[in-house]
């Protein structure tokens, strides 16, 4: 796909995620919203999945460790046809497939349970060593949460990853600078990001995460590291696309109503039409 394309995909998952989140009343759209395009690319151009056979045993593996951003991913493996569209407005009901935070059901393209922050990144640890025991091509990609670093978890992994030279790993780091209590300078200061990551001797690229180009560079480069993981610190918008959610930390938890949720589909319609 060309960048005007993965544009257009990634503007059809915002819609997806205003309208869905609108339709439940609960959720989170701030980094949903922001890791669109992160997520578009690796659905559309990096990762080797298949919709049609989601349990194929030499595909990629994805792991959202900042589980709360999941209306991004279900809004995103809909788009890729892993389960119909229509779907995506059972999002937190009773009986639904798409539950509030991520439940592995690979049916639907779920690999792993997550909510606890800080608990993904090791699981993508050890599908990564996993693969490096049993000789397998398949690769690990994992977004952790600029908020969810708080966590001391995540730097065992940061530790681990390095120790066993998983080179078939990279982490995504959504440096939105928001979480639930207020922006991360507020909250927890994480700054300098990328040269913690270094100290602990991963391959670490800074980018614009809303910039497909950017995106493109960093994944490719990733691939040719070899005897470290890559982290990826993906620089974002949170709420990108809609003018009253972006930058607004009151946004990572609160959903739009009616009227936002038009206004929103509308400023994400001006966006296509306007190239």
């Amino acid at each position: 796909m060309d960048v005007k394309d993965l544009q257009l995909k990634a503007n059809s998952i915002r819609k997806s995620i205003v309208t869905m989140l609108n339709a439940a009343g609960s959720g989170h759209p701030g980094g949903a919203m922001g890791i669109a395009d992160v997520l578009t690319f690796l659905y559309f151009s990096e990762m080797r999945v298949n919709p049609k056979d989601p349990h194929m045993s030499d595909r990629d593996r994805f792991v959202l460790s900042a589980a709360h951003m999941v209306p991004g991913l279900y809004a995103t493996l809909a788009e890729a046809g892993f389960f119909p569209k229509e779907e995506l407005t059972t999002l937190r009901k009773f009986g639904s497939r798409l539950e509030g935070h991520t439940v592995r059901n690979l049916d639907i393209g779920v690999e792993t349970t997550g909510g606890s922050l800080g608990q993904g990144v090791s699981i993508a640890c050890g599908m990564a060593a996993a693969a490096k025991v049993d000789g397998a091509s398949w690769r690990t990609y994992c977004i952790v949460g600029d908020g969810e670093s708080n966590e001391g978890s995540v730097w065992e992994a940061a530790l681990f990853g390095s120790k066993f030279e998983l080179d078939n790993l990279v982490f995504i780091i959504d440096r939105n600078n928001i979480q639930l209590s207020g922006t991360g300078q507020e909250v927890m200061p994480l700054d300098p990001v990328a040269d913690k990551w270094r100290a602990f001797n991963w391959n670490v690229i800074e980018i614009d995460g809303n910039s497909f180009d950017d995106i493109a560079g960093a994944f490719r480069t990733a691939r040719e590291v070899k005897h470290r993981p890559t982290c990826i610190v993906a620089n974002t918008v949170p709420g990108k696309g809609v003018s009253f959610m972006e930058n607004k930390a009151e946004w990572h938890g609160k959903t739009p109503d009616d009227e936002q949720t038009k206004q929103a589909l509308a400023e994400l319609d001006s966006l296509n039409a306007n190239g």
